[in-house]
């Protein structure tokens, strides 16, 4: 995933931990994966409605 390893994975989640809070994350994190389910709904729907190629 973008080459980055578990040590990368581990210090970028250190430091959204010490910016935004343990109260935060979990809302940041629901917000997050609504945001990326809505984007591929609609990605969907468009390539539902859309008429193929001849």
């Amino acid at each position: 995933m973008f080459g980055l390893g578990t040590p990368e994975l581990l210090i970028i989640m250190a430091i959204a931990f010490l910016i935004f809070g343990g109260n935060k994350l979990p809302e940041l994190g629901s917000g997050l994966g609504k945001g990326i389910s809505s984007f591929k709904k609609g990605i969907k729907e468009i390539d539902e409605t859309s008429p193929p190629d001849a």
